[in-house]
């Protein structure tokens, strides 16, 4: 490991929970190389972009804060007398040396699948004065020694594979992450058992599609063992990302019933309503199997939320299609979606189709959506009005710095007061209960109930 010490870095993350995880192996590479953390440019030596190309508004914001970075002058008293770039995660891995010729800023490119080699890169950097470049091959089986700095001392990622094979008609994750490479469930299992040991209360298992996990070492998928077996490690609070619907089993659907520390929340990716257009997007599943699934994890786990994923405007979705999208969300009743106008992303069999809709169109659906998954999401949260819900404290809240805030087990947002005599931090980490008064669209507020000890 390269010395960094008296040098100062900043990480600024873009994209899913994966680029946070690996933001965190980031934090503890640099920390393992003596290096600084700080939370402002102007206070780094080392800016270290983890990217995400899933979608064209991320290049932008990305590629305009990277450009703003030659701009800034040096921190002052800097050893360096410059500011360093480096940028990762998966623009880095598909751009590669084009970003150094497009950006002369830049100090540093790193790929998906060797973030471990960075401080050397940027030593090597400080060292030649020049761009330093490495990208390797995707098939680097999955690493799990190397250290990391976790931004909750009570939730942790767990990574439990890495790629994705499925290779959706709009996604340029398989390009970018390479193929499904699962972890031996014996070395995940051991990490989870650790954390634990650590204090953490809550572990969210990683995958781009956690449901195929273990296709590539034993055959067959075997996340419903996983989860059974992270289970049994003593953790309290067990959630996973991402579902893909098509490889979600009865066997797993058994699991989130069966195994307790398992929440009552699924993040289940529709895409679309219409069967021409998921069809057309090869997701590999049509809009009733993907309700069949919902109606059986609401018999099994009851009370459990949903949050989904719906691309608007695919390059083949008419009205009709749209309609068909509208009346799945109605019927579900999700808590929270993610909704996104189609982003043409390059290599993707989809960038070589022509709209059907104009763009007036696909605006004029996106909001009407909007105001559906907001009214959606508001009717979820009133059937937890009055009624008392466990609630991880994660600290104070966003809102109003006068209360504290976590997740409930249905992932919601709650906020409520500290109790008097109480110090904030004292309460960060603790599983306490909390009777709600008040359900809005994004967030419940309540009182503490009995002792938070």
């Amino acid at each position: 490991m390269p010395d960094l010490s008296g040098l100062r870095y900043l990480v600024k993350t873009f994209g899913c929970q994966m680029n946070l995880f690996d933001s965190e192996l980031v934090c503890g590479l640099m920390e393992a190389a003596q290096a600084k953390r700080v939370e402002e440019v102007e206070d780094a030596d080392i800016v270290i972009f983890m990217t995400c190309c899933v979608r064209e508004n991320a290049d932008t914001r990305v590629f305009g804060q990277i450009a703003s970075m030659k701009n800034l002058p040096a921190r002052s008293g800097s050893q360096l007398g410059t500011r360093l770039v480096a940028v990762g995660g998966c623009i880095g891995q598909r751009d590669g040396g084009k970003l150094i010729e497009s950006f002369p800023n830049i100090d540093v490119v790193f790929g998906t699948h060797n973030i471990e080699e960075l401080p050397e890169l940027l030593a090597q950097a400080i060292a030649c004065a020049k761009p330093q470049l490495s990208l390797i091959d995707d098939r680097v089986p999955y690493d799990s020694s190397f250290p990391t700095v976790r931004e909750s001392r009570f939730q942790a990622w767990l990574p439990i594979m890495k790629g994705c094979n499925n290779f959706c008609s709009y996604c340029i994750v398989p390009y970018v992450r390479g193929r499904e490479m699962s972890r031996p469930m014996e070395e995940v299992v051991a990490d989870a058992r650790a954390l634990v040991d650590d204090g953490v209360r809550e572990i969210t298992l990683l995958g781009q599609n956690v449901n195929s996990y273990g296709r590539d070492i034993y055959g067959n998928p075997r996340f419903a063992k996983l989860l059974r077996a992270v289970g049994k490690t003593g953790i309290e609070r067990l959630r996973f990302l991402t579902s893909h619907p098509k490889d979600l089993t009865d066997e797993t659907i058994e699991a989130m019933a069966t195994v307790e520390s398992i929440m009552p929340f699924l993040h289940l990716p529709v895409q679309s309503g219409s069967n021409k257009v998921l069809a057309d997007m090869n997701r590999r599943y049509t809009a009733s199997h993907y309700l069949g699934i919902i109606d059986k994890l609401k018999a099994a786990v009851p009370g459990i939320a949903f949050s989904t994923d719906i691309i608007v405007g695919y390059p083949t979705e008419t009205e009709a299609d749209f309609l068909d999208t509208m009346a799945i969300v109605d019927e579900v009743g999700y808590s929270q979606a993610f909704t996104f106008i189609y982003s043409k992303r390059a290599g993707t069999p989809a960038a070589e189709m022509e709209n059907v809709s104009t763009r007036e169109e696909i605006q004029d659906r996106f909001d009407r959506l909007v105001e559906v998954v907001q009214r959606g999401a508001y009717d979820a949260n009133q059937v937890d009005r009055g009624k008392v819900v466990k609630v991880l404290v994660e600290g104070l809240s966003k809102r109003d710095d006068s209360k504290l805030s976590g997740r409930s087990e249905k992932n919601q947002t709650v906020h409520f007061d500290c109790p008097e005599g109480i110090e904030p931090e004292q309460m960060v980490g603790r599983i306490v209960e909390v009777r709600v008064d008040l359900a809005r669209t994004w967030y419940l507020s309540g009182e503490l109930v009995g002792q938070p000890w």
